[in-house]
């Protein structure tokens, strides 16, 4: 059983699927994603897209754990958000996908 339409036709899938790609990477990059850690008292909110929109510290946990561990308390959860944003793109682009990887496509 031969393929029909040759190399032409899968080159044009693979376009094809490529702009779908970019339309849904486009359409999603400002979809925020919030992380919380420390029992809330921690927040990052980040988009699909990877920029930090907003960080919230509970005043009180910043006077009980001092301010070197709330800074790296807040890189934790910054660095948290951003995988979970991550992995809801790729989980996104994979819809478009049909399940399917495609090395180099996103």
């Amino acid at each position: 059983m031969a393929f029909q339409g040759g190399m032409n036709e899968i080159m044009r899938q693979a376009a094809r699927l490529q702009r779908k790609i970019e339309e849904t990477k486009t359409k999603l990059k400002d979809t925020e994603i919030t992380h919380t850690m420390s029992d809330g008292k921690i927040s990052v909110v980040v988009t699909y897209g990877g920029k930090v929109g907003r960080i919230t510290i509970d005043p009180a946990f910043l006077a009980s754990e001092g301010l070197d561990m709330s800074l790296d308390a807040v890189v934790a959860c910054t660095n948290g958000a951003l995988e979970a944003a991550d992995k809801a793109m790729s989980a996104e682009l994979e819809k478009v996908t049909g399940g399917v990887k495609v090395p180099g496509m996103f």
